[in-house]
């Protein structure tokens, strides 16, 4: 076998083994990306501008405009998010 082959080979070995072992490449292993807000290590900065944006809307849809605050955390805001999108239906799967 050429170098060139062989270090093809070894290549392929190694991101097919690295993709066995690494959440993010597998994408059935979902273990990495539900996290409980209040375990967010920035879930008690100011919610992000996306955020705001879509629980005003999701407030808004659910007619319950108390649901909105403009100084929620990110953690709040996402569980208020949560909690809107199975209200209004959003949540379907």
């Amino acid at each position: 076998m050429s170098g060139k082959a062989a270090d093809t080979d070894a290549k392929s070995s190694k991101a097919s083994k690295s993709s066995e072992t690494n959440p993010k490449v597998d994408p059935t292993d979902t273990s990495n990306r539900i996290k409980d807000p209040d375990d967010w290590t920035t879930g008690g900065e100011p919610m992000t501008g996306a955020q705001a944006s879509y629980l005003k809307t999701l407030s808004e849809e659910a007619g319950a405009p108390e649901s909105y605050a403009d100084d929620l955390d990110k953690a709040e805001a996402s569980k208020r998010i949560v909690a809107l999108r199975q209200e209004t239906g959003r949540d379907k799967a």
